[in-house]
């Protein structure tokens, strides 16, 4: 684990208490890809697979925590990320344990966004966030999210 996924696993788990019920754990932070794993055991619902609620939150911490490290990269710590809308679809259930995925958005986009905040204190960022049964790499989850970041 790098020092930036153990930074952020620790900013989750305080932040976001609910996240260590969940046994959430930070993978991977490598070419500005975030994953996220996710346990079946303690996120299990009545047909043994992954309750959706839970499969939601990882989908959207995915993407708070992808935003949260970029900013930290890009060295902006005056502001607040809030998730203002997401869609999500279950095409596979999710058997086992799970890992979240969140890739880069395209560099166009990412300095719109930045170009955004620093003029207006307030910019929406649209992220793609995908699912994976562990050792799998077919999505049984994909989720977009809308993240506003203000000042």
């Amino acid at each position: 684990m790098s020092i930036n996924s153990e930074y952020l696993e620790a900013v989750l788990h305080h932040d976001i208490p609910l996240t260590r019920d969940m046994r959430l754990k930070v993978l991977d932070w490598r070419e500005q890809q975030l994953s996220l794993h996710l346990p079946l055991e303690p996120n299990v619902n009545h047909k043994s697979t992954m309750f959706g609620g839970s499969l939601y939150c990882g989908a959207v911490l995915a993407g708070w925590g992808w935003l949260h490290l970029r900013l930290k990269e890009e060295a902006i710590e005056d502001g607040h990320i809030v998730i203002q809308e997401g869609q999500i679809s279950y095409p596979l259930p999710v058997t086992g344990d799970a890992v979240a995925i969140c890739p880069a958005p395209s560099a166009a986009v990412w300095k719109k966004f930045l170009t955004m905040y620093q003029r207006y204190g307030r910019a929406r960022l649209t992220l793609h966030t995908r699912i994976v049964n562990a050792g799998s790499d077919e999505a049984a989850v994909t989720f977009t999210g809308q993240y506003v970041l203000h000042r």
